[in-house]
């Protein structure tokens, strides 16, 4: 094989789609959350869901792993089509998801809950390996867990799903209620995990953080993708972007 033909198939592989949403529908009960939302996310990618309250962004992810229960269309997740497994099952394709309430334990230390979920895939980061990425928990560990300061049970949650072994991560709302230096200590963990390899579609209201992390951006409006476009053309006409979604 060529070099030309190798540096074409390094290039195949890392542009590789990991995650395919297309045409996705969701209701709650008779209410249709989702209209045919459609997205993608290649290997390597930090793609973010922009948009106001209550447009459709939880939700997406929240079909994406299984978690609604009426939803139709096609998920692909690491080329398993998986719209009609349940969660658990969903979970072994790789995916993990950080919910935006965080879902600590309150019954259990902060070690404990970090080493709760199962493993899903080889490859996860030992605890040693989490540390070092949140030092912030390291003292607190035997503290129960809903004892941290919001910022510290944010790197908990985080934490937590990186010990199972999937490369694929939806973080819901990662900043969400935090004091600006920990928002920049989220967004230096957030930009490693990018280095190291991972694939990360975030939903996120901070348009400003969002910009400094991100790969590209969906914005999500009543339950669809409104428009779609990179972080050049975000940072370009950043004013703009930013009224409409405040708006």
């Amino acid at each position: 094989m060529s070099e030309a033909q190798i540096e074409a198939e390094q290039a195949d592989t890392t542009t590789q789609t990991v995650l395919d949403v297309s045409d996705l529908r969701a209701w709650y009960g008779p209410s249709r959350a989702l209209h045919d939302i459609a997205l993608s996310v290649r290997t390597g990618e930090l793609v973010t869901m922009l948009g106001r309250n209550g447009a459709g962004k939880t939700t997406t992810l929240r079909s994406i792993v299984g978690m609604v229960p009426r939803r139709s269309g096609s998920i692909i997740i690491n080329g398993t089509q998986t719209i009609g497994l349940p969660s658990h099952r969903i979970a072994r394709t790789g995916i993990a998801f950080c919910p935006e309430d965080r879902g600590i334990y309150a019954s259990l230390s902060a070690e404990e809950n970090l080493v709760l979920p199962p493993v899903v895939a080889p490859g996860g980061m030992s605890v040693e390996d989490i540390l070092t990425l949140f030092p912030g928990l390291r003292d607190r560990m035997k503290s129960p867990g809903t004892k941290l300061s919001g910022g510290e049970q944010q790197m908990l949650a985080i934490g937590r799903i990186l010990r199972t072994g999937a490369r694929l991560l939806l973080l819901d709302e990662p900043t969400e209620g935090l004091a600006p230096v920990v928002v920049q200590q989220i967004g230096a963990a957030i930009a490693d995990l990018k280095a190291r390899g991972y694939t990360i579609l975030m939903v996120e209201q901070n348009v400003r953080f969002a910009s400094t992390v991100a790969d590209r951006h969906y914005v999500i409006d009543r339950g669809q993708v409104a428009e779609t476009f990179d972080n050049a053309t975000l940072l370009a006409d950043f004013d703009r972007i930013s009224a409409r979604l405040s708006a």
